[in-house]
Parts: C-alpha cells; sequence; structure tokens
C-alpha cells in the first residue's frame, strides 16, 4: 500500500507539534522514522493511522484521504488494510495468546474458525511462539508479548504496517529477534513498513531513515542521531 503524507500539521491547542510534514512510502518500503523525544512520532504514526486527527495537510492511502472520509468509513479502511504494533503491546489480559492474535480476523467478520485457528497458529511459528498460543499474557516474558503484537497487526495481512519502538523496552537480543520477525513477516506478504524508534540498530535496517523535528522531516544524517528514550 502507498502512503502519502502531504503538509502535515499536528496543534495541541495553540502549540505546533510538528509543521510542514511532507513524504511518500512506496509499496514494500520499509521507512524508519528517528527524532528527539517529545517531537510528536507516535501522535504522527497515529495520524498515519486515522487513530487521531490533524490540523492541515492529508494522510492518503492508496489514492484515499482519509481525513475525509467518516468515522466509520475510516475504522473500516483501517481494519481491513493496516496493522499497528503498540509499545505498550495493548494484549487483552483475559484472552490467550492464540484468541489475541485471532482479533483482527473476527473484527472482519471472518467466520471460518478452522481457516482462522490455522492462520493464527502459522503466524504464531513465524514469530517464534510455537506452542503458546494457549497462554495467557501474563505468562509471558515483555520480548513475547511484543510478538504476540506483531502477530496480531499481521494476521489479517495488511498491506501497511506502522510500529511504535517494538524494540524500545527489550534487551539487544530480543529486539534483534523481534525486529527479525517484524521485518521477516512484512516482506513475505509484500507490505509497506513504517517504523518509530529511537533504536539506531533498528533504524540501520530500514531503506529509508527520516528524522521528525517541529519543522518538517529531512533525510537522516549521521550527525541526526536518534536520542535516547527518556
Amino acid at each position: 500500500m502507498s502512503l502519502i503524507i502531504d503538509q502535515l500539521r499536528k496543534n495541541y491547542g495553540s502549540a505546533t507539534v510538528f509543521a510542514n510534514v511532507t513524504f511518500e512510502v512506496a509499496r514494500g518500503e520499509f521507512v524508519a522514522i528517528v527524532g528527539e523525544s517529545g517531537v510528536g512520532k507516535s501522535t504522527l504514526l497515529n495520524c498515519m493511522a486515522g487513530l487521531d486527527s490533524w490540523d492541515a495537510g492529508r494522510v492518503v492511502l492508496d489514492g484515499v484521504d482519509i481525513g475525509a472520509l467518516p468515522d466509520e468509513q475510516r475504522a473500516l479502511l483501517r481494519r481491513r488494510h493496516v496493522g499497528f504494533v503498540f509499545q505498550a503491546f495493548h494484549v487483552l489480559p483475559h484472552l490467550d495468546v492464540a484468541q489475541n492474535v485471532g482479533l483482527p480476523l473476527m473484527l472482519l467478520g471472518q467466520k471460518d474458525k478452522a481457516a482462522n485457528d490455522a492462520r493464527v497458529h502459522a503466524m504464531l511459528d513465524a514469530v517464534g511462539l510455537q506452542g503458546l498460543g494457549g497462554r495467557l499474557p501474563q505468562q509471558l516474558s515483555g520480548g513475547q508479548l511484543q510478538r504476540v503484537a506483531i502477530a496480531r497487526a499481521l494476521v489479517h495481512r495488511p498491506s501497511l504496517l506502522l510500529a511504535d519502538e517494538p524494540t524500545g523496552n527489550l534487551d539487544p537480543q530480543t529486539a534483534t529477534l523481534v525486529m527479525d520477525a517484524l521485518l521477516d513477516q512484512t516482506r513475505a506478504h509484500g507490505a509497506s513498513l513504517v517504523l518509530v524508534t529511537h533504536s539506531q540498530a533498528a533504524a540501520a535496517r530500514a531503506d529509508r531513515v527520516l528524522q521528525l523535528s517541529a519543522q518538517g522531516v529531512s533525510a537522516y544524517t549521521r550527525d541526526a542521531t536518534p536520542a535516547p528514550p527518556r
């Protein structure tokens, strides 16, 4: 799925978070977005998904200006075509791992239980969680929970995946495993990936890295080192 961000501006009251944000993501491209803490990286990602509003500019997914859509149509487009990996996982504690991963299929009204179960278990295998489908989230490590979040975001095979600091709370070895799972699965299905990160290691794996500031985005340079999380 192609993504166009055109002159996007976001305000909180009288304060401008960012303005003049313009870039494109091609089908199948992996773009990382870096920047100092508080510059609005997560907010920008939420705008791309239509989860947050903006004050000027456009977000265009495959030729559709999502800002012009009614809330219900925007939610349906997001449900069908966008996957979102949250930094805080957002798994449901009362559902087991397989049920959490299968939620997007249920929301899309896919009622073939055997097919859904097969897809869920295949996705769990793909992210290294074989045999853990019956466990509850509180029985998993942080790295395992992040892989549950990735599996859930990808199980319906979205054409655009948005990931917010997916390795931010993980040790380096687990972070590498999580990034491997993320990249393997997006590339297997030809999905576009936009990753917000403070991690230089994660950003280094992208096709292109953009630096976000209050004035917009620019190409990442060696001097524009991602700031550590605070």
